[in-house]
């Protein structure tokens, strides 16, 4: 008997060492309390290391934890409770706290029921704690990414037929409810009609399926209100006996209305609300190519006398204008017609199965919006008048550059005939500088940019009374090389490139292929190098990415590049001039204005630019010995110019007597042909490299 009970005392200590139990056995009569071996292992302790005392676990236990450890038991002997159990940390004799899951109870009571006995046993959990803790902690952050991104989640119960949304899904369907169960057909009621099907379809995984599922869709909300939502979607197998339908819910209401204002911008011109350039040329694409709409009118309407407006009221006034002929155009426009802003004061209208009647008919009607267009208070007696050229389309193999082009000569004969009025295209009366030739001159003049035939050239800028070799300055020009070996001048590609949006495309080629071909003499120091800027380019918002990344290719430094912005440029997009100019200026590349004085709003620009050199507009420059009232103009801007701090170079020097002239008013700098006619630029480099060496080993010497 006395061995079979060692074995079993043998047994239950080997049981309780094999599951990590540590057990405790508290007499209530006597007060003692007995802890087995693998209690104190499981706290480090010898066993009997500390005095086992009635209250040692408690004074093990973690303060937080002492009062609901001892309200545990308290309620279980008080017989509120069936058993002893609670989770609390106990102190390690290295310092650190084990987590045990206490659980026990009464095992003995005297004859009136009172306990005498309790045992139990305390595991640790301190590793599950710790796992609990992590999860916690990954559930926090997973919590704090569905709230930051807006996200709802719900889940629908296949063999329940039952659905749970939490808050945030609730929120989004505008539900109010304190709970998260739904009944199954709710969403279902705030389906958008056009919707629907696709939508419930998208929700209905196969079962077995792990893919997840992306759908949009709409609801209409209880207050009738249209919002876009946004669902994952995907079957969770072994959730119940049928499986559940997991899915997440986001409004994605604003994205939608930005990606279709971003869409809306990318077509429209951001002054007027209409079709842009790009948008319009794929859109007279789709109509020449469909035979149902021809014959096609296409309308290019130039507005005449704007420029003086500009000058005159500024341009402010000159938007005013803009939009109020852009209302006025679109007001007599058929259904079936549309009007773009092709850029400045261009415009530009197709309208489908047009006969020459109905043509004239809208032309006239353009003409009067154009006369009684809203000029604003400050204007009184400038007016304000179009010149219409009407081409027609009978045939789909027309381009749309050959469509523009007869449009745009018609255009050119109604200004030649007293402006104010409409020409329709003819190829018998076609002007040699526009209709199909504009629109073969602007092919040619992509062709050469591939072909090696657009040439750089260069004109010095001069510090009067000095030696050029002083200051190296240049201002790059292009010139356009024929098939026929002749040379084109800048005056008949450049309008030709401004009217086919070709202008920013050439002018990023200039200023590539001087950087990459003179960026070393650039860094040297031997040559700077000055470029003109068209209003295209000026209004290009990745201008200065593409600038940065050429200087960044060459090695050019910023402080040898000069950008020359003329008036007219400025005046198309005046913000898009001020944007240019404070980064430039960031950067430490020159800024000058070019042509000025040719316009009243000059001087405006002086407010508004921090300019580093003024140019003054030949006009007054060519004439100066004859003209008094030249020379007061330019001794006028010089002083002003002066007096900002700002450099003055002084165009279209042609003679001595102007040169001595502008030298006794003290303006500093001059271009001409009395100084340098222009030249390929590589032979300027190479005699401007050349004489920096020379001056270079002169000092060494």
């Amino acid at each position: 008997m006395a061995d079979d009970k060692k074995r079993k005392g043998e047994f239950w200590a080997l049981a309780l060492d094999r599951a990590q139990l540590g057990l405790w056995d508290w007499n209530l009569a006597t007060g003692d309390c007995y802890y087995s071996p693998t209690w104190w292992r499981m706290l480090g302790y010898d066993e009997g290391e500390l005095a086992n005392t009635s209250d040692l676990w408690l004074k093990l236990t973690h303060p937080d934890d002492r009062e609901r450890a001892l309200a545990s038991g308290e309620r279980h002997i008080a017989g509120l409770v069936g058993s002893i159990e609670t989770e609390l940390r106990l102190k390690h004799k290295d310092g650190h706290w084990v987590w045990v899951l206490d659980r026990g109870g009464i095992v003995e009571r005297d004859a009136e029921g009172k306990p005498l006995r309790l045992m139990g046993v305390q595991t640790d959990i301190t590793r599950q704690k710790e796992a609990e803790a992590a999860l916690e902690q990954v559930n926090v952050r997973f919590r704090l990414a569905l709230a930051a991104s807006g996200t709802g989640i719900w889940h629908y119960d296949i063999g329940t037929n039952k659905s749970y949304w939490d808050a945030r899904t609730r929120e989004i369907f505008g539900l109010v409810s304190d709970t998260d169960e739904v009944t199954a057909g709710l969403w279902h009621t705030y389906l958008h009609p056009d919707d629907k099907d696709a939508t419930e379809r998208a929700h209905l995984p196969p079962p077995g399926s792990e893919s997840v599922t992306a759908t949009q869709y709409r609801i209409i909300r209880r207050d009738g209100e249209i919002r876009h939502v946004e669902s994952l979607v995907r079957f969770i197998a072994g959730v119940g006996s049928a499986g559940q339908i997991l899915g997440t819910v986001r409004d994605i209401t604003d994205e939608k209305k930005r990606a279709e204002e971003l869409a809306y911008a990318a077509r429209h011109d951001a002054l007027t609300g209409l079709l842009n350039r790009s948008a319009f040329d794929r859109l007279l694409a789709e109509n020449i190519g469909a035979a149902d709409r021809l014959p096609l009118a296409v309308f290019y309407v130039d507005l005449d006398y704007f420029k003086a407006l500009n000058d005159y009221a500024g341009h402010a006034a000159g938007d005013l204008a803009l939009k109020s002929v852009a209302t006025g155009i679109v007001t007599g426009l058929p259904p079936s017609a549309h009007a773009a802003r092709l850029g400045g004061d261009e415009f530009a209208l197709l309208v489908p199965n047009c006969d020459g009647k109905q043509a004239e008919r809208l032309a006239g009607a353009i003409l009067a919006a154009v006369r009684n267009a809203d000029l604003g208070p400050a204007v009184t007696s400038r007016r304000l008048a179009a010149s219409i050229g009407i081409a027609f389309v009978a045939h789909r193999d027309m381009t749309v550059a050959d469509a523009l082009a007869c449009a745009d000569d018609a255009c050119y004969a109604a200004k030649a005939g007293g402006r104010d009025r409409f020409a329709v295209f003819s190829a018998e009366t076609a002007s040699g500088s526009g209709g199909l030739n504009a629109a073969r001159l602007a092919a040619d003049l992509v062709d050469a940019m591939e072909d090696g035939r657009l040439k750089l050239f260069g004109q010095e800028i001069h510090r009067l009374g000095r030696p050029w070799e002083e200051n190296r300055h240049v201002e790059v020009l292009a010139r356009l090389e024929g098939r026929n070996g002749k040379l084109i001048p800048p005056g008949e590609f450049m309008p030709v490139a401004e009217r086919f949006g070709l202008a920013a495309r050439l002018d990023r080629w200039i200023i590539r292929a001087a950087l990459t071909r003179h960026g070393r003499a650039m860094r040297s120091g031997a040559i700077s190098l000055g470029f003109n800027l068209s209003a295209q380019t000026l209004s290009d918002p990745q201008l200065w990415d593409f600038v940065d990344a050429a200087i960044a290719g060459s090695g050019a430094p910023p402080s040898a590049i000069g950008f020359e912005i003329t008036e007219t440029a400025a005046v198309t997009n005046f913000d898009a001039a001020e944007e240019f100019v404070r980064k430039a200026r960031l950067r430490r590349c020159r800024v000058s204005l070019d042509d000025f004085g040719a316009g009243m709003s000059s001087f405006e620009y002086l407010r508004r630019f921090p300019i580093d050199v003024i140019k003054i507009d030949g006009s007054f420059v060519e004439h100066i010995a004859e003209s008094r009232f030249d020379r007061e103009i330019v001794s006028a801007i010089a002083g002003i110019a002066r007096s900002m701090g700002s450099a003055v170079v002084a165009e279209k020097i042609e003679e001595k007597s102007a040169l001595e002239i502008l030298m006794g008013m003290g303006v500093a700098y001059g271009q001409g042909y009395f100084l340098h006619r222009p030249e390929p630029l590589d032979a300027i480099v190479a005699r401007a490299a050349g004489g920096a060496a020379r001056s270079a080993n002169r000092r060494q010497a």
